[in-house]
């Protein structure tokens, strides 16, 4: 279902949650990927997860960005993923990320209304409480904001009911420096933890006032600047304590031609975007879609300069929109 304001979800009491990092599953494959199929490894993922959950008794739970893009036209693609995802024991709950939908907020017309409307995963399409669970004799309230709304300040008196909240988030959150356009961590009033998703690599988890913050990073790896990442999902359990757990994964996938290939900050990465946007488009779109199938490269750069200019949210949208009708044309010639 896709939750409205209010909506309350019921689940049988578990042994955890299973939190799920941004998926990106999509049909294209990413720039610099050379995996013999895709999305095959993220699928793999994906159903290492299950297989875990149910192992382990866990309501799982993504942290935003099942999709790569808001409308996946692959329908054999579609159909696996329900297959996948409608093998959880625990129907999966899920949280909007900014590529599940085209516009601001989640739409009929974006296939993650579409699983929602459909039941095979419950969505949280408002920010706002969603559960309380009992997990391993706790009982733990749940949460969400999707990507584009705001965090809330407090959560006291929203879940009476628990003895410990846990906040999902999809955010741009500075957990190691500040950086253009992201919000530094910050006290959440009735609030113990607070999980992000949107960020792709590990963080380091900081508290702010009683409220301990986490990073757990992505399960797929998309780009070359996730090349040290391990992929993990994480066991959540009453207590509030993560635990991680590897996922299977191929160290050596991406094509580094031409890249010198160092940790870099986003700060770095956005310094050296060139500083004129439309000048940046001209000179690098048609190269770069035809370079890769799903136009990641050019992604890449817009995604720096939207971080170096804090780009407004609504702008985003219509431009990411915009990239995503040129890769489709592109594809058709």
């Amino acid at each position: 279902m896709i939750l409205s304001p209010g909506d309350r979800l019921h689940r049988p009491a578990s042994k955890g949650l299973l939190v799920i990092g941004d998926p990106h599953v999509g049909s294209r494959r990413p720039g610099r990927r050379t995996d013999a199929s895709w999305p095959s490894a993220v699928m793999g993922k994906l159903e290492r997860c299950v297989a875990l959950a149910n192992a382990r008794d866990l309501v799982p739970v993504i942290l935003g960005d099942l999709f790569d893009r808001p409308v996946e036209r692959d329908v054999a693609l579609k159909a696996q993923l329900i297959r996948i995802l409608q093998g959880f024991r625990h129907r999966a709950i899920v949280n909007v990320g900014n590529h599940d939908m085209a516009h601001t907020t989640l739409s009929d017309g974006d296939s993650l209304a579409l699983l929602g409307i459909c039941d095979v995963v419950d969505v949280a399409a408002a920010s706002g409480p969603v559960a309380v669970l009992d997990v391993a004799g706790h009982r733990l309230g749940l949460g969400m904001t999707p990507f584009g709304q705001a965090i809330p300040t407090t959560v006291s008196g929203l879940l009476p009911e628990a003895n410990r909240i846990a906040w999902f988030t999809h955010h741009d959150i500075a957990f190691e420096g500040a950086y253009p356009g992201a919000v530094p961590p910050f006290a959440v009033e009735g609030c113990d933890l607070v999980v992000n998703g949107h960020i792709h690599r590990t963080h380091k988890g900081l508290l702010a006032g009683q409220t301990r913050w986490l990073n757990p990073g992505n399960i797929a790896r998309l780009s070359v600047d996730l090349l040290q990442h391990v992929p993990r999902a994480w066991i959540l359990d009453g207590s509030g304590e993560l635990e991680a757990q590897d996922l299977p994964y191929e160290a050596n996938v991406f094509d580094l031609t031409g890249r010198l290939v160092e940790a870099a900050s986003e700060a770095r990465v956005a310094q050296a975007v060139e500083s004129a946007f439309v000048s940046l488009l001209q000179a690098q779109v048609p190269a770069n879609l035809k370079r890769s199938d799903d136009g990641s490269l050019i992604r890449e750069d817009i995604e720096a300069k939207f971080a170096e200019d804090a780009t407004p949210d609504a702008v985003r949208a219509i431009v990411r929109s915009l990239l995503d009708e040129a890769v489709e044309r592109n594809a058709k010639t």
